[in-house]
């Protein structure tokens, strides 16, 4: 798929919020909410991080506060305005719980037997918006919606059911765009004019009657157009319920059975450009909803974004200010060692001397004239090692 530099940028974004907010989280579950910055250290593999985590840390000085303890070990905790934000952030989520119930059971509802693994959901948690601790703040809540069952008696078998099944949420957000349009469920495609046999591709595809992923695929036929459209739709309505409008196609694939997917889902996905974007960023296969973003922007975003946003933009000016500390401080050690002057000091010496020997030698020519002294001027200049 040829790259678009605008959702290439919103996913290197991304990136590094998701490595700092994952950090946020080991500190906020570590005692106190200080951490030995070894411990951390140790997190970074997990975190597919290379290097050492001090330097990361002092990287966001706004987020981090890195200190010595006794003069032996460094620690790390949050700042005051980072844990402003968390405050935030878990004020948001209890006001959004409503809207996450409705996602779960959203998801619940698609899945064949309406049943989804806590193991495989925990891996896409984040991406709905699910607290941490979903499985206590929000399942217990409403039992007349979800019950946690484990019908084979192994740990990580342990599932989410639907209770019951309520039919003012299966509707998809493509279906609710037309019943506000008053027209019928179709995709939009969103590619260049120029991408002429995509969009005929794309116009053949769509031209047929939209099926809904909340419909039993049971009965449609495996490798038909219809269960195309079926799983197509599907891959729509999950990223539409995500924070971000994407998702990880290796973790989606984890869904194969729950969900129906083919056993190459990248493949389904790249024929539907218009629709889907894959990029191989950071060697991850993501996939993201097209209509959702506007450039690098998203254009509809969850209360939760924004509080997310925020932390991003403490991060970025953290990330200035250390690379600001990181030049003055480069600077003054290039003061004190003569290294910024001392080149231009050397050529004031030598015009200074060759100006005195013309005033010595009168009308004869020499000086920057004369080819020997050319030469010497510019070795002064430009090279280090010129006497």
């Amino acid at each position: 798929m040829k790259k678009d530099p605008d959702l290439e940028s919103a996913l290197s974004r991304n990136r590094r919020w998701i490595v700092n907010n994952q950090i946020k989280n080991i500190i906020l579950r570590y005692p106190n909410g200080v951490v030995p910055v070894r411990y951390l250290q140790k997190k970074f593999k997990t975190l597919d991080l290379q290097g050492k985590a001090l330097n990361w840390l002092k990287k966001y000085p706004c987020c981090f506060e890195v200190f010595l303890h006794n003069d032996d070990e460094y620690y790390c905790r949050l700042t005051k305005r980072m844990m402003a934000l968390v405050e935030e952030e878990e004020t948001v989520k209890d006001m959004q719980e409503p809207v996450l119930v409705q996602t779960l059971a959203k998801l619940l509802m698609m899945s064949l037997n309406h049943r989804l693994n806590i193991v495989k959901l925990n891996e896409l948690k984040r991406n709905f918006g699910f607290p941490d601790d979903y499985l206590i703040r929000i399942v217990p809540k409403h039992p007349n919606l979800f019950r946690v069952v484990n019908y084979s008696g192994k740990r990580s078998s342990m599932e989410i059911e639907l209770v019951s099944w309520n039919p003012d949420l299966a509707v998809t957000s493509i279906e609710a765009r037309a019943q506000e349009h008053g027209r019928e469920p179709c995709f939009l495609c969103l590619l260049p004019s120029t991408w002429v046999k995509s969009r005929e591709r794309f116009h053949e595809f769509n031209s047929s009657p939209y099926v809904s992923p909340y419909l039993d695929p049971k009965e449609l036929l495996e490798g038909s157009k219809q269960m195309e459209k079926r799983t197509v739709g599907l891959v729509h309505e999950l990223l539409s319920l995500t924070l971000w409008k994407k998702a990880s196609i290796l973790k989606l694939g984890h869904f194969r059975r729950e969900f129906a997917l083919p056993e190459k889902l990248n493949v389904l996905l790249l024929k539907h450009p218009g629709i889907f974007y894959v990029s191989n960023k950071y060697q991850i296969y993501t996939v993201l909803l097209r209509e959702a973003y506007e450039g690098s922007e998203l254009i509809d975003k969850d209360p939760l974004v924004v509080v997310k946003e925020k932390f991003g933009e403490l991060m970025q000016e953290g990330l200035h200010e250390y690379n600001r500390r990181h030049y003055l401080a480069n600077m003054e050690k290039k003061r004190k060692k003569g290294m910024v002057f001392s080149r231009l000091d050397r050529v004031k010496d030598l015009n200074s001397e060759i100006s005195d020997r013309d005033d010595q030698e009168g009308d004869k020519l020499g000086g920057l004239f004369d080819p020997e002294e050319r030469k010497r001027f510019y070795k002064v200049l430009f090279e280090d090692d010129a006497p």
